[in-house]
């Protein structure tokens, strides 16, 4: 064996062992491997190497007994996958192997050798429209330079600075080069770099106006961003460059039910289920719709079609699930369960099952089986993220160090002088979307959504092209002028119209994030009114960990991560306290609860509005609603669901220690 492997350093002992590997010494390769796993059992690119070492060897056997070790430890790894379906190719086992291809793709889109087989293997069952589309990925891939080809595959794994560094690379190398560019967007997005990946797909769509993949991402990133209005623009314009396209109309449909034109957005679900009414993703979009306009039954209809047609779709069974109020059958209860346990359930179908099986099993009392599913959904999910909680930890900090009393002070006048915004902040699932819909049930309040402008602003502000590049927001908003900060609150106003109606005076933002921002929004729209919708801890924090969110809330995916995320957020709130007294209303849900009527009639005058019936009587209010509250706020309030939590409490040690006694009793 190489004396120069250093098993300090595994990073670079694994680099040595891969360069023993590509010169054809196996063995040694293999030796070097074991050696650092010795120390270091769970290294995951040794355990890959060492594979591929006893793969090329061949000695299969001891390859699939090396990557069920590294499967276990990292699920989600699609290089994994595809040398498992290597391994059982060369052994014969073309049904296992067909199997692992398909998990290797879920995974990582971007294994041109898993479309290949995948491609042969359809093939040669004779599924030619599967066969074709795997060909399709294939040649799309192959297609790309290897360095945006090695870009593709580290976003899939996740290792998205040398994606970045690479891509970055290569576009100055090779100029204004579209696919480069689409890459490029997609890092953006990972860092929430909304602006330059807006622009780099704006310029690939100008570079190559028939390129309906960048033209298609550009529309999707305008989606993502809430401009809905052009994004049905683009929506539009694709339909137009290729009719019939189910992509296309799907998008249309999506984009009209954004706006509010909801009799085109059916219209358009109902064609596309006309022409392909066997197809799960359409069903499971249908059903979306239907929901957010309050046609649940229909919704369960649709969400139901999708797990018929597609046994494992384990998003339609969450999506049940997520209604809070469907229960499910003794045969659907079966059929997740078996689902869950296949060996060949896709990652996200998996805990999709999971945060399914935890919610029914709560329903029937059954506490301890729904804890062990709603665990391991979670546990599955934090792998894939990858959360850092020191990173929101450290932003939290900064804003307590920067934005002192003095800073707001020194800029006191300064910003827009409107008050139509109200702010409903705080964590999911602590009752925001309760008091919207109780504002929204004013004449002269509405609704809007969880609108991302601040959050945008406050990333802009930053300059960061990557999460571990030193922070300048908001340390840097001293070094704002007065005409800058008027200029930010107009342009608030003056953006998020499109989400109001004529003629009502108030409208509500309930993006729960934005509480870590409440100096930056004073300062902008110093008249803005501002509510911290809290819950106490063990409530709050557990029912954000059995919630499985559409995208964000990282933090909630763990009983520590999701204390610590708590802890520092009373903690923060307390600072705007000190330092704005006044400004922020705190409203708490066990209260609103308990006496309606009171709380109602207390928001309602910090808001500047007249009493009016109506909020009482929210849930009758008819809205849209696009949270996982959807359909409990078109329900009276039931104090049932207050305490829930206790029903776990045997299992919820880890999260009352991060907690702390102070906050636990709160």
């Amino acid at each position: 064996m190489d004396a120069a492997i250093d098993i300090i350093n595994p990073d670079e002992a694994v680099r040595k062992a891969r360069t023993l590997l590509q010169n054809g010494r196996l063995a040694e390769a293999a030796q070097a491997c074991q050696f650092i796993l010795d120390e270091h059992p769970d290294h995951r690119d040794t355990l890959y190497t060492l594979a591929v070492a006893q793969r090329m060897g061949r000695k299969h056997l001891e390859a699939l007994a090396t990557l069920a070790v590294l499967i276990e430890l990292s699920p989600s790894y699609g290089r994994a996958w595809q040398e498992r379906g290597h391994c059982l190719r060369d052994l014969g086992r073309s049904e296992e192997a067909f199997t692992a291809y398909q998990s290797a793709v879920t995974h990582n889109g971007a294994l041109a050798a898993s479309w290949r087989m995948l491609a042969q293997i359809h093939s040669a069952a004779g599924r030619d429209a599967q066969a074709d589309f795997a060909t399709a990925q294939f040649d799309h891939l192959t297609s790309l330079p290897p360095e945006l080809q090695s870009v593709a595959s580290l976003i899939q794994e996740g290792q998205i600075a040398k994606a970045e560094a690479l891509c970055r690379s290569f576009l100055q190398k090779n100029g204004h080069h579209v696919e480069a560019m689409r890459l490029l967007a997609e890092i953006g997005l990972r860092f929430n770099a909304y602006d330059e990946a807006e622009f780099l797909l704006e310029s690939a769509k100008l570079l190559e106006p028939e390129n309906v993949s960048a033209h298609y991402d550009y529309a999707k990133l305008l989606r993502k961003r809430q401009k809905f209005e052009q994004a049905l623009a683009e929506a539009v314009e694709l339909r137009a460059k290729e009719p019939g396209n189910p992509e296309f109309e799907m998008l249309y449909a999506n984009e009209n039910l954004a706006v509010g034109n909801f009799d085109e957005a059916m219209d358009t679900y109902a064609t596309l289920l006309e022409a392909l009414p066997n197809n799960p993703g359409i069903n499971l979009t249908y059903g979306h719709a239907l929901k957010t306009v309050g046609r649940q039954d229909e919704a369960v209809s649709a969400y139901r079609k999708a797990y018929q047609v597609r046994q494992d779709c384990g998003d339609a069974f969450w999506s049940l699930a997520n209604l809070k109020t469907y229960r499910f059958t003794d045969d659907e209860l079966t059929q997740m369960r078996e689902q869950e346990a296949s060996a060949t359930v896709a990652l996200a179908d998996r805990y999709h099952l999971c945060f399914a099986l935890g919610k029914a099993l709560e329903d029937r009392k059954a506490h301890e089986e729904s804890f062990t599913y709603y665990e391991r959904g979670n546990r599955l999910k934090r792998e894939e993220l990858k959360y850092d909680p020191a990173r929101l930890e450290d932003e939290m900090a900064l804003q307590r160090a920067h934005v002192t009393a003095a800073l707001l002070d020194r800029f006191k006048g300064a910003g827009s002088p409107a008050s139509d915004p109200i702010f409903i902040v705080g964590l999911p699932r602590a009752g925001s979307t309760l008091l919207e819909q109780i504002l929204a049930s004013h004449s002269q309040a509405e609704g809007t959504m969880e609108l991302p402008n601040i959050m945008a602003l406050a990333h802009r502000l930053d300059h960061r092209r990557m999460r571990n590049d030193t922070p300048e927001y908001p340390a840097n908003l001293g070094e704002l002028t007065a005409e800058e900060l008027t200029g930010f609150g107009e342009d608030f106003i003056r953006d998020t119209r499109i989400y109001r109606k004529e003629g009502t005076p108030f409208f509500i933002d309930k993006m729960p994030n934005n509480f870590r921002h409440i100096g930056l929004i004073h300062m902008i729209l110093p008249n803005a009114k501002i509510i911290d919708a809290r819950r106490s801890a063990m409530g709050c924090c557990f029912s954000g960990f059995k919630q499985l969110f559409a995208e964000g809330q990282e933090f909630t995916y763990g009983l520590e991560e999701v204390g610590r995320y708590y802890r520092d957020y009373v903690r923060l709130m307390d600072h705007w306290d000190q330092v704005l007294p006044g400004k922020v209303l705190l409203t708490r849900y066990e209260e609103v609860v308990a006496d309606l009527e009171t709380q109602v009639r207390r928001l309602l005058d910090f808001c500047g509005l007249p009493f009016e019936e109506a909020c009482l009587n929210f849930h009758e209010t008819e809205r849209a609603v696009r949270t996982a509250s959807s359909e409990q706020v078109r329900q009276p309030l039931y104090r049932s669901g207050v305490d829930q939590w206790e029903n776990y409490s045997t299992w919820l040690d880890p999260l009352r220690a991060v907690l702390g006694p102070e906050l636990v009793g709160r």
